[in-house]
């Protein structure tokens, strides 16, 4: 199951396959390949579509599956600190007590790591509004090739070397630790779902719905073969008659998102 990631056209069997459970652990292997001149693979869920985590030919794959701790959640500063392992939706679970959950919301995210998260910097149907993986990350501790252990926050000086991390698919060092932005939870959402007859006028639309100043939390368009498949597959209800169809998702305080939803309307 490590030849590849969720993109399985491309494999490659690893010379062999990690699944530390520390970081002390992770030291040693990072030694290891580093005095063997062995190419590692960084690796979370697999559920990638690039091939981030394909391994490359003689390499050893680096799997963090196994750390999972929710090291804390501070309801204060809205923030959670995790390993890397952790799934990302598990991080709103555990943050429901608070009100608080994480924003970007992959589609694989029941089962995608946060660690995966950052390195192939994720988004998800909200982040129009809230963002990609970047804007929710706070701090990041790394190991590089030598084992030197860093800390990257947003306060560091200099070059965005926590930016930088963010997408780098592991080719800049191994995540340890990841510092989390947690978003309040809207007093309400409201979903609008719109047939249009050709898809220019559905991409009119979206452009309308951003000119007026309305930022929805989610807004997707689909065509008609999107919708004959999405209606074959699960039968959502949806126009068969239409050319385009749009969903626009708008959520927030109350006050705030019927106003946008009249205008929307």
């Amino acid at each position: 199951p490590f030849e590849c990631d969720g993109l399985s056209v491309y494999k490659q069997e690893p010379l062999a396959v990690v699944l530390p459970n520390n970081i002390t652990q992770i030291k040693k292997v990072l030694e290891i390949c580093r005095k063997n001149n062995t190419p590692i693979v960084t690796r979370g869920a697999g559920t990638g579509l690039s091939g981030g985590a394909t391994p490359l030919e003689g390499s050893v794959v680096l799997g963090l599956s196994k750390l999972t701790q929710i090291i804390s959640i501070d309801e204060e500063k809205k923030i959670a600190v995790l390993e890397p392992g952790v799934r990302n939706l598990a991080i709103s679970e555990a943050a429901e007590e608070f009100n608080l959950y994480y924003a970007p919301d992959p589609s694989s995210q029941i089962a995608c790591t946060i660690g995966g998260n950052v390195a192939e910097n994720s988004g998800g149907v909200h982040c129009l509004k809230y963002g990609l993986t970047v804007q929710n990350v706070e701090a990041i501790k790394m190991l590089t090739i030598d084992g030197e252990e860093l800390l990257l926050t947003r306060q560091d000086e200099g070059i965005g070397l926590l930016a930088l991390m963010n997408g780098s698919e592991g080719l800049l060092g191994v995540i340890t630790e990841i510092t989390v932005k947690l978003t309040p939870k809207p007093e309400l959402a409201r979903l609008v779902m719109a047939g249009f007859s050709s898809v220019r006028d559905c991409a009119d639309t979206v452009a309308e719905i951003i000119k007026n100043g309305i930022i929805p939390s989610g807004l997707e368009m689909m065509d008609k073969f999107a919708i004959e498949a999405s209606e074959a597959f699960a039968h959502p209800g949806y126009p068969l008659d239409a050319q385009a169809l749009l969903l626009c998702e708008l959520d927030g305080a109350i006050d705030s998102v019927n106003e946008d939803l009249n205008k929307v309307l």
